[in-house]
């Protein structure tokens, strides 16, 4: 069960929203920025980094204040994970839709997961061989009684 199913459980189940109120019955509860900083750990800047790259959407109240719907949370938890796997923001954006969405899922999204996985392996590789360089030269100094 995901951060979000629990959250959606709870205020179902009557119980209170994230805040400790009550739940309302109507539409669905949004999560203001601090709430989805709260459920994420995530900083309200980098949620909205994450909205100006097209990473996050966000509602606007009419005094244009950020409102979320309850599925922003596993959706930021995943971009921090991508962050992670050392994807830039230009690297998510587009195979975000089929990482959320089954249906959106291509084997383009699939064979660029992979590209990305295969530059990172090559670039450890480089590292290797550069550390292996390394102890050869401090080998060869100590050798010569440095």
């Amino acid at each position: 069960m995901s951060i979000s199913d629990t959250h959606v459980r709870a205020r179902t189940a009557g119980q209170t929203d994230l805040l400790g109120l009550p739940h309302r019955p109507g539409p669905p509860d949004l999560l203001s920025i601090g709430g989805l900083t709260e459920l994420t750990r995530v900083s309200p800047r980098s949620l909205r980094y994450y909205e100006e790259q097209g990473l996050l959407v966000a509602r606007r109240t009419e005094a244009g204040h950020r409102r979320y719907e309850s599925e922003a949370v596993d959706r930021v938890l995943l971009v921090q994970r991508l962050f992670a796997a050392g994807l830039s923001s230009a690297d998510i954006r587009p195979v975000l839709p089929g990482m959320i969405d089954d249906a959106q899922c291509t084997e383009g999204l699939v064979a660029e997961l992979r590209e990305h996985r295969d530059r990172l392996q090559q670039e450890v590789e480089r590292q290797i061989d550069t550390i292996d360089i390394l102890d050869e030269v401090i080998e060869e100094h100590l050798a010569h009684g440095g």
